[in-house]
């Protein structure tokens, strides 16, 4: 995910970390796609979280909620 910080693009990797590890760990439950909307939702939901915890965060909320749709 890019945000835009005056008008330059900023990477985050929280939500790069957790779409490569999660795309790989539900490869055949949930398509690509699928885990990139989830992840995007979860990093916007947890925007108020400290960001030293944001990875962690956002890959745990990501993964239950990707389980609970495949269950």
């Amino acid at each position: 995910m890019t945000l835009a910080l005056h008008s330059r693009p900023v990477r985050d990797a929280s939500v790069e970390q957790a779409v490569r590890r999660l795309v790989a760990e539900f490869s055949g439950s949930a398509g690509d796609r699928d885990v990139v909307r989830v992840v995007r939702t979860c990093r916007q939901e947890l925007s108020g979280a400290p960001v030293d915890a944001l990875p962690e965060l956002v890959e745990r909320l990501a993964r239950y909620r990707l389980r609970l749709s495949i269950d």
